[in-house]
């Protein structure tokens, strides 16, 4: 315990972050820049590592990094060093906040940092369940949150769920932003050829859900720090004429505190994500019932803090638990 305060209090610890080309990213919007910009700001060193750098020698878990420092600066957000390669359990903490797609080489990656979970590293979040939490099929774990729902890839089933409930949306188990989301109406006549393309003609398993109207309101992501909700939450409403929020989808975005239902929610589904090492995570909500719990690289977190005095990134950093020790 007591070298544990040493290490922190002097700010010695090494962050990684696994994710996609940094110039690729939002800089108005991103979360993992938010979240390198708070650990810069305890004094921690950063190293940069993309997917393609992460390796296996023999038993060692390796990583590709380079030295990052990043900027609150829209024209030069950050600066990179020199590549080197060196085990990855030389690192004190592993962000993994690579996107979606949510593929093989996506499990491979867990893998192998997984190993370096192994040999001491802290990996946000745990590699485990990373791949056990699918986002669509982990929210069905509590069903008292959730609305009616079936995940199948039979055609006759799918129809038989839209024809008991006539107002649904068909979505696949490993889409993010929205993408590849169908709303299929009563009487809709398209049925068939969406399930058709969705499902790859009965190859490929989906969900289907009641369509919830609340939508109209927002599709609220909430999230939660190491088990406990923020108290606000961003409700992203749709473009009229759209069923889906997603600002991907061109969805605006208002920040609102919880209501006391979403604060059940989250008190439902909380200690689970602490118990599985899932330290920062975000629910979606419409109206009353949560749709999804997105965990590979959850967003929203510089919408929220930009309209309030939070510090979600800070929050979070300061509950890990380094060396297996809760700060």
């Amino acid at each position: 315990m007591f070298s544990h305060f040493l290490r922190v209090t002097h700010m010695s610890l090494k962050l990684g972050v696994v994710m996609d080309p940094i110039e690729s990213i939002n800089y108005k919007k991103d979360t993992t820049l938010a979240l390198l910009w708070a650990a810069q700001d305890r004094g921690w060193s950063l190293f940069y590592i993309e997917p393609d750098g992460l390796s296996l020698e023999g038993e060692i878990p390796m990583a590709r990094s380079c030295p990052l420092r990043v900027h609150r600066d829209p024209s030069r957000w950050f600066e990179i060093g020199e590549a080197d390669t060196a085990p990855l359990s030389d690192l004190d903490i592993v962000l993994m906040r690579k996107d979606p797609p949510f593929d093989m080489e996506y499990i491979y990656s867990t893998y192998l940092l997984e190993r370096a979970e192994r040999e001491g590293t802290l990996v946000v979040n745990r590699c485990q369940s990373l791949r056990d939490c699918n986002e669509k099929l982990f929210a069905t774990e509590f069903s008292d949150c959730c609305p009616p729902l079936l995940v199948s890839r039979s055609m006759s089933q799918l129809r038989g769920f839209h024809s008991k409930y006539n107002d649904v949306i068909f979505k696949p188990l490993d889409g993010m932003g929205g993408q590849a989301i169908f709303r299929a109406q009563p009487d809709d006549p398209n049925v068939s050829v969406i399930l058709e393309t969705l499902t790859e003609a009965g190859r490929k398993t989906i969900m289907a859900q009641q369509y919830l109207p609340e939508i109209t309101e927002g599709d609220k992501r909430i999230l939660l720090v190491n088990g406990e909700p923020v108290p606000y939450c961003l409700a992203r409403v749709p473009l009229a004429g759209e069923s889906r929020g997603n600002l991907a989808a061109g969805g605006a975005g208002r920040v609102q505190p919880l209501t006391e239902r979403d604060q059940w929610i989250a008190s439902r589904v909380g200690p689970v994500l602490k118990e599985r090492g899932l330290y920062f995570v975000g629910l979606d909500v419409i109206g009353d019932f949560l749709t999804e719990i997105n965990v590979t690289s959850p967003t929203c977190l510089r919408e929220i803090e930009s309209e309030t005095s939070l510090d979600i990134a800070g929050q979070l950093l300061d509950g890990l638990p380094i060396g297996g020790v809760a700060p």
